[in-house]
């Protein structure tokens, strides 16, 4: 059974007559009439019960009219989004990030394309640069935005957002009445991160950064989720480094200020293998490109 078959047989159960039937589909009614007798024949049932004045559908034709409307519905639609996604319109993109990216890159980012891609469904899966890196060599995942400073072999990975450094407290900590804060004002304090392996470059430029300032950190906790290290925060359980996006989710307990001298800024990038001919991908890395003002 084709697809055309049942146009054939759409025709003649709309019409209830062959003649204007193969007219509307501009062929000769003999071999309309011939296509419809293949096609009952295949399914072993009679789909219109024909007289010599009229043609009706009979109970199986009814149901069979059903199923075929949408069948050739689907089918216009699967056809439409294959073109669609030839063209980078539509398909399944599917996104690794870090916490941060909620915060500083998706409000940005999302709005645009999804107005420009309306077709185009987005997945997303929390990952570290360790494991994006891992996922975009596998193709598991189209593109990944992670903390800098971050490389991979075959990767292409472009800065797209800077901030400033905070650091975190509990409100009611004696630095957080102050207005900023100096690296070295930290002493001793118990630090907050997350595990080395989430993102390595940016760990180890966070520990060089203090170890500069004269500081030996005391990591006592590690986590991956921005909330759970913004609560262990708020408990007193320790203070973090984080980038200034985190202000924006004005989290109760705790307060953020702002590193004064020499501190380096903390830089967001996009992560893609070049090599996937993705038009999907192509879309997406040119709206980042376009919204971040990247230059490429």
């Amino acid at each position: 059974m084709e697809l055309r078959h049942l146009r054939y047989f759409l025709a003649v159960a709309e019409e209830l007559h062959f003649g204007r039937a193969a007219q509307r589909l501009h062929i000769a009614q003999p071999p309309l009439s011939q296509q419809i007798r293949r096609l009952e024949q295949e399914l072993g049932v009679s789909l219109f019960d024909r007289t010599n004045r009229r043609v009706e559908l009979t109970d199986a034709g009814r149901a069979f009219l059903i199923e075929a409307r949408l069948t050739l519905t689907q089918a216009e639609r699967a056809a439409h989004v294959a073109s669609q996604a030839a063209r980078g319109e539509a398909g399944l993109l599917i996104i690794g990030h870090m916490a941060s990216a909620e915060l500083n890159v998706f409000p940005r980012l999302l709005p645009v394309f999804r107005k420009r891609y309306p077709g185009v469904d987005l997945a997303f899966q929390l990952l570290g640069a360790s494991e994006q890196f891992r996922m975009l060599h596998e193709g598991q995942i189209h593109a990944g935005f992670l903390r800098l400073p971050a490389t991979d072999r075959g990767l292409t990975v472009t800065p797209i957002v800077r901030e400033r450094l905070l650091v975190v407290l509990p409100e009611h900590h004696p630095l957080a009445r102050r207005r900023s804060l100096m690296l070295r004002t930290l002493g001793s304090e118990r630090l907050l991160l997350f595990p080395r392996r989430h993102a390595p470059g940016y760990y180890d430029a966070l520990i060089a950064m203090c170890r500069q300032a004269g500081l030996d950190p005391t990591i006592v906790q590690e986590t991956t989720r921005l909330h759970t290290a913004l609560s262990l925060v708020a408990t007193g359980r320790g203070i973090s480094l984080m980038p200034k996006c985190v202000e924006r989710l004005k989290r109760p307990g705790i307060v953020c200020r702002p590193l004064r001298g020499p501190v380096p800024d903390t830089e967001m990038g996009v992560a893609y293998d070049p090599s996937n001919r993705s038009r999907l991908l192509r879309a997406f890395v040119a709206v980042v490109d376009e919204v971040f003002k990247t230059g490429r």
